[in-house]
């Protein structure tokens, strides 16, 4: 058996006329993420550290942001596809742990729903998958409202040969 662990960590700025759209849960807010998908900065996070564990690149190599197909898709459609390609390599996902970083609004009282949404997708359980919220107490591009990001790991582990 073999461990690969993988970082991830995505960007988006906040702008009017979009949906707010962070681990597939559409948050009731006056700004969204601005992006060619739905900018979902959590499960784009995700997929990196996925991605990077497998040694399969990154999100703008599997889905170029030129690509028609992939404007205004679900982050959750492309994690889906991460994840099966994930599986043809022989990884199963151990676990997930991914940080927010907005300083509005508040993602507490939505994390439990994109636990289940990611947990959904992976066929894992929700207990193998930590989301967590922070603010940067008004600073940076975060503090000041201007974008969210989102940092993740990923723990994968490789089936036994045999």
């Amino acid at each position: 058996m073999g461990f690969k662990v993988g970082l991830g960590y995505d960007v988006h700025r906040l702008g009017k006329d979009r949906k707010l759209i962070i681990g597939g849960v559409d948050i009731p807010f006056e700004l969204g993420l601005i992006g060619h998908s739905d900018a979902d900065v959590l499960i784009h996070a995700i997929m990196d550290a996925m991605t990077g564990a497998a040694k399969l690149g990154d999100i703008g190599k599997l889905f170029p942001d030129t690509d028609p197909q992939y404007k205004g898709i679900s982050s959750l459609k492309l994690l889906k596809e991460v994840y099966d390609r994930i599986v043809e390599k022989g990884y199963t996902v151990v676990n997930i742990d991914a940080v927010i970083v907005a300083q509005k609004p508040k993602m507490r009282p939505h994390i439990p729903q994109m636990e289940e949404n990611i947990a959904s997708v992976l066929e894992m359980d929700t207990e193998d998958i930590n989301i967590k919220a922070t603010t940067e107490e008004e600073l940076g591009f975060t503090g000041a409202m201007e974008g969210i990001s989102a940092k993740a790991v990923c723990l994968l582990e490789k089936a036994v040969q045999k």
